[in-house]
């Protein structure tokens, strides 16, 4: 019998990261500060009614332009080895598959960005996901970029639940995504949401209304963004942004894992069960 799978779903900056991933070397790098930039973002999402995920992009292509930078995937890459994790995330992937593993379940782990996918993936922690889900730019025949290809914002995200469910991983692939008999590859209840603020508010409640967890995170001392998700009830769990071993995250998370891996073990004794006395009685 197949094991069954978790999915630990993640969003990315200020849940993994310390703060938006263009901060670190993508900004820095076009030389000035990061209020310009987002200042610039917020100008053009107001003069043109644009989706402010869309805004953001097209500044980034506009300032290389500007700043003569060659705005390649290598140079997105590049952008994203210098992001600085929270404590204890490049060590934590090993060590939740392994309690996984040791109670009998997969377990998988995904992103769903409002951040740029190129840049995640030149993250030292990239290898770890089945999945990542992030904007993502157009390039030219030099390899540029010229326009956004996928613009994810914060309610776009929850398509990308579904799609990790029924295991149609492919953003182009709807016609499978659409089928109304296509199985689940991942039941809703063995899904784990862990993102940091409003922008998670869509996610987290689909996760929970379809039977999974919410966790959100915070920086140590800046309880505020979760407060409102506590009121609100849209939320499972709360706790500051450290990742480390025998951390509450840690402790929550392996915690949650073992309750499904009892109650995906009780149901197949059950179904083995009913199964055999059918069978005697026949």
């Amino acid at each position: 019998m197949a094991k069954p799978t978790i999915a630990l779903i993640y969003d990315f900056d200020k849940t993994l990261c310390t703060t938006d991933m263009q901060e670190y070397d993508f900004i820095k790098n076009l030389g000035i500060e990061p209020n310009e930039f987002w200042a610039e973002a917020g100008r053009m999402t107001s003069k043109h009614g644009m989706d402010r995920i869309l805004s953001y992009m097209l500044v980034m292509i506009k300032k290389c332009k500007e700043k003569n930078i060659p705005l390649t995937k290598e140079y997105l890459n590049k952008c994203g080895e210098n992001v600085v994790l929270y404590r204890g995330v490049q060590t934590w992937f090993d060590r939740i598959n392994e309690f996984g593993e040791s109670k009998g379940v997969n377990v998988e782990h995904y992103i769903i960005s409002s951040g740029v996918t190129e840049i995640i993936e030149g993250t030292p922690i990239a290898k770890y996901f089945k999945k990542i889900y992030g904007c993502k730019f157009v390039y030219d025949d030099n390899g540029e970029a010229i326009w956004p290809a996928t613009a994810i914002n914060y309610t776009l995200k929850t398509q990308y639940i579904f799609r990790i469910s029924k295991g149609v991983l492919d953003s182009i692939d709807d016609d499978n995504l659409n089928k109304h008999t296509q199985e689940k590859r991942i039941e809703y209840r063995n899904m784990i949401y862990i993102g940091d603020g409003l922008t998670d508010i869509p996610c987290m409640k689909l996760t929970r209304e379809k039977g999974g967890r919410a966790i959100a995170l915070y920086q140590s001392g800046k309880k505020n963004t979760v407060s409102q998700l506590v009121k609100e009830n849209r939320i499972n769990f709360g706790c500051v942004a450290d990742y480390s071993q025998n951390s509450t995250l840690e402790k929550i998370v392996k915690l949650m894992i073992e309750n499904l891996a009892i109650l995906e073990d009780l149901e197949a004794k059950e179904e083995k069960q009913l199964s055999q006395l059918i069978k005697n009685m026949e």
